[in-house]
């Protein structure tokens, strides 16, 4: 259970939190099961607010997913009615085993509250059983054929069991030759997750983690003041000196030359619009810095420090159409303008719906395939704090950006009988040609359904909580 625990310390609280509860793990292994879960539950919840607690939904089901067992799962797919019974809170399990295994009841260890926080403390095993039963009794599910499944050293801990005509026992061995559960048989996908652990934070790992942390933040201040105070011939061979990992790829045919400038001829009047799927925030400045041009970047959301820290122009977009629109034909009249029409980012192998504004803007469309990877921290979130992403990025050891600049595309002409619908055929072909060029997978999920999902909001500053449509939000996923 550890793992599962210091990710909440760390996503729900803080490093300090975490790293009380790292210090604690020998006296949790010590003092016996029971012992240390209450120990792991106090220092992991106490003064946590209940109605802001989002890791069991957000962060939790990644690391879960890669725990299932494929045995034990194609077992549970041939029940009826299916009930867990866990002795992990009810509020880290919950949304994963509803949502992600599609069990009907959950049976986890409540946890007390007062005025809307957490005190550390689980309920009784006596409340709840009375609680459960009512709920098992209205839906009949005690007068039917129950099997049960458990380990051996568990399966008289709950009495729950006493309702099972038969019980099945599995070994600890048994569980060590299970296979891990395929992305692909996944009941739902897992396409959006938070968080900014990118490791299991399993004992090892995690000792080495807090090891690197002071080093990580001396090698991000080193690296952002090279990428900011240097020219790019100077930069670039010590950025890469410093851990910094590029692959790039650029396609040799003349149309392409001919679109990026590079066979000899004269540049458009207009600049090129590079149209690029979105990993995290410093896409456009890996781009930049790869390409060796000062670009304008537009974004949705950014950060007031990042946007002072940007080497490169960086512009704020309003989200009405007519006002972008009219923008961005402006900055390209002035150069080359990156474009990242998922409006978010997408940690997993998947391409949200392209927004088709750009698809007007300019008939030199250059798609740029986009992927980005990482050992210990995410550089991106949507439920912390947006200007730490280029900090946590940039703290791996060696983060690792592949960039793939694709063939060129012709955009919609300016031709009023034109069929209006051709923008969006022009952004899902770019959409598809980046998938092809990755290997990921398109769907039509917005950012909206992203920050319904992680944070319980519209991803809009001043947004109020949209909780009720977050179940909207996680059919819609499952469906793409």
């Amino acid at each position: 259970m550890f793992p599962y625990f210091m990710l909440v310390a760390f996503e729900a609280g803080s490093v300090l939190r975490a790293l009380v509860l790292f210090i604690l793990y020998p006296v949790i292994c010590l003092v016996g099961v029971e012992m240390g879960l209450k120990i792991m539950v106090f220092v992991c919840f106490f003064g946590i607010r209940k109605d802001n607690f989002r890791v069991g939904r957000a962060v939790l089901p990644k690391f879960f997913l890669e725990d299932v067992g494929l045995e034990a799962f194609e077992v549970i797919k041939r029940g009826g009615k299916k009930v867990a019974v866990s002795d992990f809170p009810q509020p880290m399990i919950e949304s994963f085993l509803r949502e992600y295994l599609e069990i009907d009841f959950v049976v986890g260890r409540g946890l007390r509250s007062f005025h809307g926080y957490f005190v550390g403390f689980m309920n009784q095993g006596k409340e709840e059983m009375v609680t459960l039963e009512e709920l098992l009794a209205d839906q009949k599910l005690l007068s039917r054929d129950v099997i049960g499944i458990t380990t051996f050293d568990r399966s008289a801990e709950h009495q729950l069991f006493s309702y099972c005509k038969e019980i099945y026992l599995v070994r600890r061995s048994d569980k060590r030759s299970w296979q891990c559960l395929p992305r692909d048989k996944y009941p739902q996908p897992l396409i959006f997750h938070d968080g900014r652990l990118a490791v299991r934070p399993a004992p090892l790992p995690l000792l080495a983690l807090f090891m690197w942390l002071p080093f990580g933040f001396a090698l991000f201040l080193i690296r952002g003041f090279v990428a900011l105070t240097l020219p790019y011939d100077i930069s670039v061979p010590l950025l890469a000196f410093f851990g910094l990992r590029v692959c790039m790829s650029q396609p040799k045919t003349k149309s392409s030359k001919a679109l990026s400038g590079q066979d000899g001829r004269e540049k458009p009047k207009k600049g090129l619009l590079y149209v690029c799927n979105h990993r995290t925030l410093l896409d456009p400045l890996y781009l930049s810095f790869t390409l060796k041009k000062n670009f304008t970047a537009v974004t949705y959301s950014l950060s007031k420090v990042s946007e002072m820290l940007s080497p490169i122009k960086t512009v704020r977009l309003t989200r009405n159409r007519d006002q972008d629109g009219k923008m961005m034909e402006q900055l390209l009249s002035q150069g080359d303008l990156v474009v990242c029409p998922e409006g978010t980012t997408c940690r997993e192998p998947y391409l949200l719906r392209f927004s088709p504004l750009f698809s007007e803007m300019s008939d030199d469309i250059i798609p740029v395939a986009l992927e980005a990877q990482v050992s210990m921290f995410y550089g991106t979130t949507a439920g912390g704090l947006k200007c730490l992403d280029p900090v946590f990025f940039l703290m791996n050891p060696t983060p690792t950006y592949t960039i793939k600049v694709l063939e060129g595309v012709s955009g919609l002409t300016k031709n009023p009988d034109d069929d209006q619908k051709s923008r969006f055929d022009i952004a899902n072909h770019v959409q598809s040609e980046i998938s092809k060029a990755l290997g990921f997978e398109c769907t039509k999920l917005t950012r909206r359904d992203k920050y319904l999902i992680l944070a319980g909001n519209e991803g809009i500053t001043g947004s109020t909580n949209q909780s009720s449509t977050v179940e909207d939000a996680t059919a819609k996923s499952s469906r793409n």
